[in-house]
């Protein structure tokens, strides 16, 4: 069965998988990023086709979510899958997902007014295109005219920025929910982690004995700046092309150092406040 590892683009759900794969998928907690890769991604358009489902058409895709996520997901052993869409039911047909496969999610949210900026340098958007996906977009990508397994070939469906959010707390009602914040996350890493290791081993109903060597080279191998080390050494496969000049945009740019106070012109600030501020003022941004 699965956890969840959900997020709006751009919010922290690579440093989440980061730490998660580095404790669960290696034997000293020493992080490279080939372990990143046993969490994968869903929904992921490879997946439906190798199953000979129309990924021409969009209801036949839609339809069939659960029915592949039964394919893979394994009843006895606890499963990662990262995912930026909205926990949908799209007319009042197509679940998202179901308790069968699901034993919990945990939520990662960012503030909006950091992800406009570091969604626009990953998208190679501006800000105000950035501002505008967030506020009215719900889904991205879908282009099936780019190579195989090129990530742009699936489509997300990951609502609006606020859709995004509140569709997960539906898992609050099974007890199965963990709300992690980016920046409690960056700030207190120890303890967030901690307490994320915690609610996996709850969901689970198993006994948590902290393996304390390797949690502690978790977090020493995990920091951004042992991140954006490798990725200059090695290069991530999840970070995008520029398509004007084709080159690679850095997946790992400012992290903490992403301070709208800063960087965000104040128009575009007023405006997330504005259109977010129910859910902001609820997770304390405002």
């Amino acid at each position: 069965m699965f956890v969840w590892l959900a997020s709006y683009p751009k919010s922290g759900n690579t440093l989440v998988r980061s730490l998660l794969s580095a404790y669960f998928f290696s034997n000293d907690g020493v992080y490279n990023f080939n372990l990143i890769k046993n969490i994968k991604q869903f929904p992921n358009i490879t997946l439906f086709e190798d199953l000979g489902i129309d990924i021409r058409n969009d209801e036949e895709v839609l339809k069939n979510y659960i029915r592949v996520q039964k394919t893979f997901s394994k009843k006895n052993s606890v499963q990662f899958l990262k995912t930026h869409s909205y926990l949908f039911n799209i007319h009042n047909k197509y679940p998202f997902t179901d308790l069968n496969n699901s034993l919990g999610v945990i939520y990662i949210v960012r503030d909006p007014r950091n992800v406009v900026t570091s969604f626009a340098k990953f998208s190679n958007y501006s800000t105000e295109e950035a501002l505008n996906a967030m506020i009215n977009e719900i889904h991205f990508g879908g282009n099936l005219d780019v190579e195989k397994r090129h990530g742009e070939r699936t489509r997300v469906w990951t609502g609006t920025w606020e859709q995004n959010y509140n569709s997960w707390k539906s898992f609050k009602y099974q007890d199965r929910y963990l709300l992690i914040k980016y920046e409690d996350l960056i700030q207190n890493t120890e303890i967030v982690f901690l307490k994320i290791l915690e609610f996996i081993h709850k969901l689970n109903n198993s006994n948590f004995t902290l393996d304390k060597n390797k949690f502690d080279n978790v977090l020493r191998t995990t920091s951004f700046s042992n991140m954006k080390k490798l990725e200059e050494k090695e290069g991530f496969n999840e970070s995008k092309i520029d398509k004007k000049t084709g080159a690679k945009i850095p997946f790992f740019n400012l992290g903490p150092k992403n301070d709208w106070k800063k960087i965000l012109d104040t128009k575009i600030q007023k405006k997330i406040e504005n259109a977010f501020k129910k859910e902001m003022t609820e997770l304390n941004y405002l």
